[in-house]
């Protein structure tokens, strides 16, 4: 049997010019979906075909009975940044909304992904915890769940996000904006 061909993710296509990834990372329920909420109409204004991969969704899929173990977020973060590159190598914008809370999840992704944006989202762990609609603190809390990122796992927030929001301050249409205009400078000119 023939071996096919690898692919290569960072490979150049007719549309590579146009599209590009934000990954919004921050804490459960620092906001980073309601941001994400607000950002994707504003780049379908501009004209881009935009894809969100919201990591509670993917996980579905990829990992239906999630046990949230390191090897297992490693495998699904990679897995992510594998779909996120390919769907920006054929014209899609992306928006990873997932919290990755290790750096090298993040920087994977962006070393697969050249046009890549890197948005923190920054929010006081008590706030995020006040937000929690679904419930992610309170099983951590309760012991539940032992692998929650700002309690019994650490969150690496970014050494050098391109654009970072301060959620409990910001609204989220305003953060848009902000990541807008990031976008605009180095993407839409």
């Amino acid at each position: 049997m023939t071996a096919l061909p690898r692919s290569n993710p960072a490979s150049p296509s007719p549309h590579d010019g146009l599209a590009f990834a934000i990954w919004v990372t921050g804490l459960p329920a620092s906001g980073k979906s309601s941001l994400v909420r607000e950002l994707r109409p504003k780049l379908e204004a501009a004209g881009l075909a935009v894809e969100v991969l919201e990591s509670d969704e993917v996980r579905r899929v990829l990992t239906p009975t999630a046990t949230y173990s390191e090897e297992e977020r490693d495998l699904f973060y990679r897995a992510l940044a594998f779909m996120g590159a390919r769907l920006v190598a054929h014209g899609v914008t992306v928006l990873f909304d997932a919290t990755a809370n290790r750096r090298a999840y993040r920087e994977f992704g962006r070393s697969m992904i050249q046009r890549f944006i890197e948005v923190a989202v920054v929010c006081p762990l008590e706030t995020c915890m006040q937000r929690d609609y679904k419930g992610t603190y309170q099983r951590g809390q309760r012991g539940e769940s032992l692998t929650v990122p700002g309690l019994q796992e650490p969150y690496e927030a970014p050494l050098h996000p391109d654009v970072t929001i301060e959620s409990a301050a910001v609204l989220p249409s305003a953060a848009a904006e902000r990541v807008m205009e990031v976008v605009r400078a180095r993407f839409l000119r």
